[in-house]
């Protein structure tokens, strides 16, 4: 078995994945290729592969490439974790929406953020969706790469036959820490979440049949200081609690980041993501210089689905992991062309969405929103249509909060302009007023 990793110099991400998968016995004698365009952190990727293999006791073959081509090869799997532009995009993602106002805290999946991320991520991906065509037609693709929905149904528009699915920890993590607040031990916790990436919601929060958001009213009834979260306050007012942090969630909706007072309310990290950058910095010179050094590295796993849905598929062992899919009846009252966040049931047939029926309508006309700016932005990659990049821009809710239509237009010509050759030729122009 073959399986090929992406964008393997995102190496702290890389190392709990393959930290996961070779805790697997099953899959002790796979091949990992990893693949990088930036020789220096491949050959740490690398480096980290191998020791984690040895830490781990496991033999598999690990081979690096810098053509991605030899990486694809003949490949079952597929997990990608590119990040075009690295951080100097993502700094230009934060500064030139700032010097107009316009607030993000994470800003890799809506927003300002996420349209420019996905723009200049959607030339990748049809590079790699055309090379998996040719070199391993029937592996599957695990993306992890942000903005998750927008990738995923990118790709579903252009090669409706790659077997893709997106993967995002938010579900898991939200029910063990909501676990945590009504003091149930996360193993005796059986729960429901559908939506959209980052904005699905917990429809079934039980244990052993109990309703378990009485309990969670009665601990926040406790800790007032549960309220300055802004989660907390869309549970409050929407009845069920959202499946990302708080300083995603902010940015999704129109009613925070506009407002100082919300703001200081709500204890919001403006730029946070700025810091996050700092730290997974950091985090590959320490891993980078223990491999020099000949020191140990920490390998620790990560509870990721990637793994998981390798090892059920392999050896026919029954899961159940939240997947990014297009929706195809999947829930009722999203539209049927969008991606959406729902459990999958995953084993030897591969990935099998579960049909979820509507969702409840206040929840259902956020995810709307959020679609509708997804939908045009990949019509803007799919219809080669630089006008659609703004029309998304308008209608994202954080956006159109903040910036009057002529000031949001004049950004996305700034953008267009920083981001340059990173966009398809087909976008780049500027379009003025």
């Amino acid at each position: 078995m073959k399986i090929a990793f992406v964008g393997a110099g995102s190496v702290v991400f890389t190392q709990g994945l393959l930290a996961d998968l070779f805790a697997f016995p099953e899959l002790a004698d796979v091949h990992v290729a990893l693949h990088d365009v930036d020789p220096e952190r491949l050959a740490t990727a690398e480096g980290a592969a191998r020791h984690i293999a040895d830490v781990r006791g496991v033999k598999p073959v690990i081979s690096g490439h810098l053509d991605r081509r030899a990486a694809l090869a003949d490949a079952d799997f597929v997990v990608n974790i590119v990040q075009v532009g690295m951080d100097a995009a993502t700094r230009t993602d934060f500064a030139v929406p700032a010097r107009y106002g316009l607030r993000q805290t994470i800003g890799d999946t809506l927003g300002i953020g996420g349209i420019f991320r996905a723009l200049r991520t959607f030339p990748v991906l049809r590079g790699i969706a055309e090379d998996m065509a040719e070199l391993c037609p029937d592996a599957h693709l695990l993306n992890y790469t942000n903005p998750m929905a927008m990738n995923v149904l990118y790709l579903s528009r252009i090669a409706p036959r790659l077997k893709v699915t997106g993967l995002c920890h938010s579900v898991h993590w939200t029910m063990h820490d909501l676990s945590a607040l009504v003091d149930v031990p996360f193993e005796e916790v059986s729960y429901l979440a559908a939506g959209v990436n980052h904005q699905a919601w917990v429809l079934r929060f039980e244990r052993a049949g109990e309703d378990l958001y009485p309990l969670l009213d009665k601990a926040i009834a406790r800790d007032p200081g549960l309220l300055r979260r802004v989660r907390v306050d869309m549970y409050r007012r929407l009845g069920h609690y959202p499946t990302e942090t708080s300083e995603h969630s902010s940015e999704y909706v129109p009613w925070y980041l506009r407002h100082d007072s919300e703001i200081e309310r709500l204890r919001l990290p403006v730029g946070a993501y700025l810091d996050t950058i700092e730290e997974n910095a950091a985090s590959y010179e320490r891993t980078r210089e223990a491999l020099a050094a000949g020191r140990p590295l920490p390998v620790e796993g990560t509870l990721e689905y990637a793994p998981q849905i390798i090892h059920s598929i392999a050896t026919g062992t029954p899961r159940t992991v939240y997947g990014n899919v297009p929706n195809h009846g999947l829930i009722d009252n999203l539209p049927a062309d969008s991606v959406v966040e729902v459990p999958c049931l995953t084993d030897a047939l591969g990935v099998q969405p579960t049909r979820v029926g509507p969702l409840p309508p206040q929840c259902a006309a956020l995810n709307r929103a959020y679609v509708s700016v997804t939908d045009l932005v990949v019509r803007a990659a799919t219809d080669g249509d630089p006008r659609h990049i703004r029309h998304a821009a308008m209608t994202d809710p954080a956006t159109a909060a903040t910036l009057p239509v002529e000031r949001i237009w004049d950004l996305c010509d700034d953008l267009v302009r920083a981001h340059g050759d990173l966009l398809a030729p087909e976008l780049r122009e500027t379009l003025g007023h």
